[in-house]
């Protein structure tokens, strides 16, 4: 007899980490399309119901593919699913963040974090909950906090984020919005790595032994995919 769904459901929990796509409330990067979703078929009419969305690859909450910076790098048909299922940690930084939207989480803040719950595994994406998930849609997203360059560059020094780890964030990117060079993005991208942004519900997302899993569309030399980002959790 094989592995069945509940033998699967009982050794772990699901939860989602995305914003629903709802163009009426969401915060576009300063120059990308506006989303759109619009009625093509009606039950009425046509029998079925169908919409058309319109929305650039990086709109909502979404996963970026090294190609997105990296000339020559691993664009989104090319990525395996090993790549993007990685196992994750959430450092809390909202009290760093509240106090200073132009944050950027520190060398300091990491070792701190690891001071409490152990070593970042390795090839792991690094998270950080910095409470904007709760300005999404709003006038107050901009400015918004990040990692600093030598923290990234301190993780990959350390093999921390290794070749396929990445990192994660409920804000726009891992840059802080006032660096025009997006200096951590372009780290990040260096390797077969993944940046995972504008995520939500990190609350539910432990500071450890949790995996993340992107689903999304796969279109061909994507710089990424609006993403359904799962996060996977041990029971309990």
């Amino acid at each position: 007899m094989g592995i069945t769904r509940d033998d699967v459901l009982g050794r772990l929990r699901l939860i989602t980490l995305s914003h629903v796509n709802d163009p009426a409330r969401v915060s576009v990067y300063p120059g990308d399309p506006p989303p759109r979703l619009e009625t093509v078929a009606t039950l009425e009419k046509e029998g079925f119901y169908l919409q058309t969305v319109f929305a650039g690859e990086h709109t909502g909450t979404y996963w970026g593919a090294p190609g997105h910076f990296t000339p020559g790098g691993l664009l989104a048909d090319e990525m395996t699913p090993e790549d993007l299922f990685r196992p994750a940690v959430c450092v809390d930084v909202r009290a760093e963040c509240t106090a200073d939207p132009g944050h950027a989480v520190s060398v300091a803040d990491l070792r701190r974090w690891e001071r409490a719950y152990g070593r970042i595994p390795r090839e792991s994406v690094v998270v950080i909950r910095t409470g904007w998930a709760e300005r999404f849609g709003t006038g107050e997203f901009l400015p918004h906090p990040g990692f600093a360059p030598e923290t990234v560059q301190w993780l990959i020094d350390t093999g921390r984020l290794g070749e396929r780890g990445g990192t994660g964030t409920d804000a726009f990117s891992p840059d802080v919005s006032t660096d025009t060079d997006l200096t951590v993005s372009r780290l990040v991208y260096r390797q077969r790595r993944i940046s995972l942004e504008l995520l939500t519900n990190l609350g539910e997302l432990p500071a450890t032994g949790a995996w993340v899993l992107c689903g999304g569309q796969i279109n061909r030399a994507g710089s990424g995919s609006t993403a359904l980002i799962y996060g996977v959790l041990p029971p309990g």
